[in-house]
């Protein structure tokens, strides 16, 4: 007889971007015991190194499948990382930046949600943080409770009365909170790419508003990057 032990575990579809919080998301979503299966978006991102982080970060975490998708949204633009405007480097400021992507989260949610309900998993795992973020709209909770009842409302499994849970567990942690629990998960933060604008050489920047806010929390945190960026002073 099959104890709960030999039961196999749930499956959960992780959207894996190759940036710090999805790995530590992903990581979360391991030690809670679900089989992993990884999303990566390749949406022609100015930052394409992130796509080998998150081959990498997939493959040291074991994920059961690993999906790269091609979604070009050059063909629309309207940022910074998909268009042909520069990445500020001047610090983080109060506004939504250039560097936001129309509804990306929106969109590469629900691509994460369709895949979910097509493989039968019930559960969504997603790296957004509502504290030292850039600003982006679609990073807070209100968005992720709006789109849980979203996936409630369109999709087969919550018609039949299923649950479909969206986790956002960084969602309230400082990036010192979270350089701290990718240490204590055991983690290389060095796997992960954070960088929106890569210098000509393949370092980070080091002066975008995500690797100064990298930057910032593995200095909080008094802890090691194990990121190589182009200007050091930052």
């Amino acid at each position: 007889m099959s104890s709960k032990q030999d039961a196999p575990a749930k499956a959960a579809v992780v959207l894996l971007s190759g940036g710090l919080d999805s790995m530590v998301a992903a990581a979360l979503a391991k030690e809670c015991g679900f089989e992993l299966n990884a999303l990566t978006i390749d949406y022609q991102q100015r930052h394409r190194i992130e796509l080998s982080s998150a081959r990498r970060i997939a493959k040291h975490l074991g994920a059961k499948r690993h999906v790269v998708m091609p979604l070009d949204l050059r063909m629309f633009g309207g940022s910074a990382l998909t268009d042909d405007i520069d990445v500020p480097t001047g610090g983080v400021g109060h506004d939504i930046p250039v560097t936001y992507v129309p509804a990306r989260n929106l969109v590469f949610l629900s691509l994460t949600l369709a895949w979910a309900e097509a493989i039968g998993a019930r559960d969504i795992f997603i790296g957004v943080n509502a504290l030292d973020y850039s600003g982006y709209p679609d990073c807070r909770p209100e968005f992720i409770t709006s789109f849980q009842e979203v996936a409630r409302l369109g999709t087969k499994a919550g018609a039949a009365g299923e649950t479909i849970t969206i986790h956002a567990p960084l969602q309230h942690m400082t990036k010192a909170d979270i350089a701290r629990e990718a240490v204590r998960l055991g983690l290389d933060p060095g796997m992960s790419w954070s960088c929106y604008n890569p210098a000509e050489d393949g370092r980070a920047c080091g002066v975008c508003d995500s690797c100064r806010l990298r930057r910032k929390g593995f200095s909080d945190a008094q802890l090691e990057d194990g990121v190589d960026y182009a200007d050091q002073a930052g």
